[in-house]
Protein backbone atom coordinates (compact mmCIF):
# COMPACT_ATOMS: atom_id res chain seq x y z
CA UNK A 1 0.00 0.00 0.00
CA UNK A 2 1.08 3.40 -0.71
CA UNK A 3 -0.04 6.73 1.08
CA UNK A 4 -1.00 9.77 -1.29
CA UNK A 5 -1.76 13.12 -0.06
CA UNK A 6 -4.08 15.27 -2.25
CA UNK A 7 -4.54 18.97 -1.78
CA UNK A 8 -7.53 20.38 -3.68
CA UNK A 9 -8.29 23.68 -4.02
CA UNK A 10 -11.83 25.74 -3.79
CA UNK A 11 -13.65 28.61 -5.60
CA UNK A 12 -14.03 30.81 -2.68
CA UNK A 13 -16.23 33.32 -4.83
CA UNK A 14 -18.96 30.77 -5.36
CA UNK A 15 -19.09 28.22 -2.59
CA UNK A 16 -22.68 27.07 -3.43
CA UNK A 17 -21.86 24.23 -5.85
CA UNK A 18 -20.00 22.98 -3.54
CA UNK A 19 -22.50 23.45 -0.81
CA UNK A 20 -25.04 21.37 -2.59
CA UNK A 21 -23.02 18.19 -3.42
CA UNK A 22 -20.83 18.12 -0.30
CA UNK A 23 -22.99 15.71 1.88
CA UNK A 24 -22.70 13.02 -0.89
CA UNK A 25 -18.86 13.53 -1.35
CA UNK A 26 -18.72 13.31 2.60
CA UNK A 27 -20.98 10.32 2.44
CA UNK A 28 -18.81 8.78 -0.11
CA UNK A 29 -15.45 10.02 2.24
CA UNK A 30 -16.98 8.04 5.45
CA UNK A 31 -16.93 5.28 2.83
CA UNK A 32 -13.53 5.47 2.22
CA UNK A 33 -12.65 5.36 5.69
CA UNK A 34 -14.79 2.70 6.43
CA UNK A 35 -12.58 0.63 3.79
CA UNK A 36 -9.51 1.57 4.98
CA UNK A 37 -8.63 3.86 2.02
CA UNK A 38 -8.79 7.46 3.36
CA UNK A 39 -6.59 8.21 6.42
CA UNK A 40 -7.61 11.84 6.75
CA UNK A 41 -9.53 14.61 5.41
CA UNK A 42 -10.90 17.63 6.06
CA UNK A 43 -11.05 21.42 4.47
CA UNK A 44 -8.20 24.15 5.35
CA UNK A 45 -10.18 26.53 8.53
CA UNK A 46 -10.63 29.50 5.69
CA UNK A 47 -12.86 26.78 3.04
CA UNK A 48 -10.14 27.54 0.40
CA UNK A 49 -9.17 24.04 -0.48
CA UNK A 50 -8.54 20.75 1.48
CA UNK A 51 -6.17 18.12 2.21
CA UNK A 52 -6.74 14.24 2.25
CA UNK A 53 -4.33 11.42 2.75
CA UNK A 54 -4.86 8.36 1.30
CA UNK A 55 -3.70 4.88 1.84
CA UNK A 56 -4.02 2.70 -1.43
CA UNK A 57 -2.70 0.66 -3.79
CA UNK A 58 -1.42 3.04 -6.12
CA UNK A 59 -1.40 6.31 -7.98
CA UNK A 60 -4.18 4.42 -10.18
CA UNK A 61 -6.33 3.35 -7.42
CA UNK A 62 -6.03 6.88 -6.21
CA UNK A 63 -7.50 8.30 -9.25
CA UNK A 64 -10.32 5.90 -9.61
CA UNK A 65 -11.14 6.98 -6.19
CA UNK A 66 -11.02 10.54 -7.31
CA UNK A 67 -13.20 10.32 -10.27
CA UNK A 68 -15.32 8.46 -8.35
CA UNK A 69 -15.57 11.31 -5.36
CA UNK A 70 -19.23 13.12 -6.39
CA UNK A 71 -16.88 16.65 -6.07
CA UNK A 72 -15.64 15.42 -9.54
CA UNK A 73 -18.45 15.69 -11.79
CA UNK A 74 -19.68 18.82 -10.11
CA UNK A 75 -16.50 20.54 -11.29
CA UNK A 76 -16.27 21.84 -7.88
CA UNK A 77 -12.66 21.54 -7.25
CA UNK A 78 -9.29 22.23 -8.80
CA UNK A 79 -6.43 19.56 -7.91
CA UNK A 80 -3.46 21.15 -6.46
CA UNK A 81 -1.37 18.60 -5.50
CA UNK A 82 -1.20 14.62 -5.55
CA UNK A 83 1.91 13.24 -4.30
CA UNK A 84 3.18 9.73 -2.80
CA UNK A 85 3.91 10.64 0.79
CA UNK A 86 6.40 8.67 3.17
CA UNK A 87 4.54 8.94 6.47
CA UNK A 88 7.94 8.69 9.27
CA UNK A 89 5.86 9.36 12.37
CA UNK A 90 2.83 7.38 13.19
CA UNK A 91 0.13 9.07 16.17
Amino acid sequence: MALFAVQLSFDVDNPEPRMQVRPAHRDYLTSLKEAGKLVAAGPFADESGALLLYDVADEAELRDILAKDPYTPAGVYELVTLKEWNQIFKP
